[in-house]
């Protein structure tokens, strides 16, 4: 299990969990919930923010939130 700050650009991924930390509720409720699938979009140029797919449409995340998600990277991206 890898935390989503800790993927790179193009990678696909399952969310896992959060953190115990009060932006989870947040998250889920821009469609971040346990079983989605999330792909890596982009990055800015110094990392933060990240750009990913999740529910059909783009989310920014700022690398803190990206840190407190856990996630099971895909097989094969």
């Amino acid at each position: 299990m890898k935390r989503l700050s800790e993927l790179v650009v193009g990678q696909v991924a399952c969310i896992h969990s959060f953190e115990k930390d009060d932006i989870f509720i947040k998250l889920m409720e821009m469609g971040c919930v346990p079983g989605e699938i999330i792909k890596v979009e982009q990055m800015a140029p110094l990392g933060d923010p990240i750009s990913i797919s999740v529910a059909g449409y783009h989310l920014s995340l700022r690398l803190n939130e990206a840190h407190s998600i856990f996630v099971e990277p895909a097989a094969h991206n």
